[in-house]
C-alpha cells in the first residue's frame, strides 16, 4: 500500500527533488501544468472528498477503505483529493499538512483547515483551474460533501457527473440520529439531488435497497469497498487460558460497546474482554464506565485505548473471539480485518457479512438483546481450547473464500468505464 506522503510546494510542485509517482505517467500538478504522458489519451480526471484520511486512523473503515481505493485505481485515472488536515475528533492539525498539497502514490491531496478562509481561496483557485469528469463525495450529510456538490450545481467548479457515497447513514440506526434534522434536510436536499441526476454508490444490495427507499429515481452502482487485505489469513495460534473476547471500534452507541458489558454482567463463565477504539462519545463511555462496576470477578475487563489500523490485525490475532453487535454496517471493515487473522464474530444481523460469519465459526444475532448476547458468550466461554482453535480455523477459511472473490475494478474504474461505452 502507498502510504508515503510527498508535501508540495503551493504551486504543485514537489518540495523535494525526487517527487514519488506509481505509475509510470506523470498527472498534472494542482496548478493545473500537464506533464507529458505515454498516451495521448486523456486522464479521466476525479475530485474526492471526504472528511477524513490518513495518517488520522480514529474515523475507521472509511479511511482504509478510500486509501485501498486510491491504490488501486487505473493509470487511466487522476485523483485530486481534500480532506481536513486534522483526525477524527482531534484539535490539532497533522503536522506539516494543514493547508498543503501532499502527493500520496498517484493522488494529490489538499488538507483544508474549514475555519481558515486563505486555504479555502487557494483551494478554490486550483479547482477552478481545469474540469473534473466526476465528483465523488463520501457522506450524504457531511459539508465536505455538501459544498463540493453546490459548486458543481452552480457551476463554481466544473464536474460532469457526481458520485455520492452514503457510507451506511441511510442505515435505520444512522438516520435514527437527530432524525428530525435529518428528514428536514432529505426535504430540501432530494430535489436538488434529483435534478442534478447524481448517481449512487452503494457497497452491497440492502444499502442498495435503502438508497432506492429514500430516492425511487435513483441510478445505483454497486461494488464492495476496497481493502487493503493478503490473500491468505494469519494462521491461528492457541492462546490458552480463558477465553479472550475483543471489541474493536469506535466507542460509540451505533457499535453497541454498552450492550457488550451489560451481557458480561450476565456470563457466568472466566473471560477476558478487552477494548479498544477511540472515545467518540463522551457521556456513552461513561455509560460503558458504569456497566462495567457491575462486571463479577469472573469478567477481566480491560479498556487498552486507541489502536492504529497496522496493528489492528495483529492485535485480533491475540483472541479468540470479537464480539460486535453493532446496530448497523454499510460495509464493516473492522469484521473483514477480524476474520483476516482468524478471529471469528459474535455479531448482529445489521451487516452484510452473515453468511460469511456462519461459515466462518462466528455467531448471526437475529436477536441482538442482552440475554441473547449472554447465552451466546457463555456458550463460547464453555467450550475448550481446541474446539475455540477449530472455531479460528473456521473463521480463517471463511475470510479466504470471501477474499478470493473480491477481486475487479474499483468504483471509480467501474463509472470511468460505463461511461467510456455510451
Amino acid at each position: 500500500m502507498a502510504d508515503t506522503f510527498e508535501v508540495l510546494r503551493g504551486d504543485g510542485t514537489p518540495a523535494a527533488a525526487n517527487a514519488i509517482h506509481n505509475s509510470s505517467r506523470m498527472v498534472p500538478e494542482p496548478g493545473g501544468v500537464a506533464h507529458p504522458t505515454e498516451s495521448p489519451v486523456p486522464p479521466y480526471r476525479v475530485l474526492l472528498t471526504c472528511d477524513f484520511f490518513e495518517p488520522g486512523f480514529r474515523a475507521g473503515g472509511p479511511v482504509r477503505s478510500v486509501a485501498q481505493l486510491l491504490d488501486t485505481v487505473s493509470p487511466s485515472i487522476e485523483v485530486t483529493m481534500v480532506t481536513r488536515d486534522r483526525d477524527l475528533g482531534s484539535t490539532e492539525p497533522y503536522p506539516g499538512l494543514s493547508g498543503h498539497w501532499a502527493r500520496r502514490g498517484p493522488a494529490r491531496i489538499y488538507y483544508l483547515d474549514p475555519g481558515r478562509l486563505r486555504q479555502w481561496y487557494a483551494l478554490l483557485k486550483t479547482l477552478r483551474s481545469s474540469p473534473f469528469d466526476l465528483l465523488y463525495v463520501n457522506s450524504l450529510w457531511a459539508m465536505s460533501s455538501i459544498l463540493p456538490i453546490l459548486a458543481a450545481i452552480t457551476r463554481i467548479i466544473r464536474v460532469e457527473r457526481i458520485l455520492v457515497a452514503p457510507r451506511g447513514e441511510l442505515a435505520a440506526s444512522a438516520l435514527g440520529v437527530k432524525s428530525r434534522k435529518k428528514r428536514l434536510f432529505l426535504s430540501v436536499w432530494r430535489p436538488i439531488l434529483r435534478r442534478r441526476r447524481v448517481q449512487w454508490h452503494a457497497t452491497n444490495p440492502h444499502e442498495a435497497q435503502l438508497i432506492r427507499d429514500l430516492f425511487p429515481w435513483a441510478r445505483i452502482e454497486t461494488r464492495r469497498n476496497e481493502v487493503s487485505l493478503p490473500a491468505e489469513p494469519i494462521p491461528p495460534a492457541d492462546n490458552g487460558g480463558s477465553p479472550r473476547l475483543v471489541f474493536i471500534g469506535r466507542i460509540n452507541p451505533i457499535k453497541n460497546l454498552a450492550k457488550v458489558i451489560e451481557a458480561l454482567t450476565l456470563v457466568t463463565r472466566p473471560v477476558v474482554f478487552d477494548v479498544y477504539g477511540p472515545i467518540e462519545d463522551r457521556p456513552y463511555w461513561a455509560e460503558c464506565q458504569l456497566l462495567a462496576q457491575r462486571l463479577p470477578a469472573s469478567v477481566t475487563f480491560s479498556y487498552r485505548g486507541e489502536l492504529a489500523h497496522q496493528a489492528v490485525r495483529s492485535t485480533f490475532a491475540r483472541y479468540d473471539m470479537f464480539v460486535f453487535p453493532t446496530q448497523g454496517e454499510n460495509f464493516g471493515h473492522v469484521i473483514a480485518e477480524s476474520l483476516s487473522a482468524s478471529c471469528p464474530v459474535i455479531c448482529s444481523d445489521e451487516t452484510p457479512w452473515s453468511p460469511v460469519l456462519r461459515a466462518g465459526g462466528g455467531v448471526v444475532l437475529t436477536d441482538a438483546t442482552v440475554a441473547t448476547l449472554a447465552h451466546q458468550i457463555d456458550q463460547f466461554a464453555q467450550r475448550g481450547q481446541e474446539e475455540r482453535l477449530a472455531a479460528r480455523r473456521a473463521a480463517g477459511q471463511a475470510y479466504r473464500s470471501w477474499r478470493a472473490e473480491t477481486a475487479g475494478p474499483n468504483i471509480l474504474d467501474r463509472i470511468r468505464l460505463t461511461v467510456a461505452e455510451r
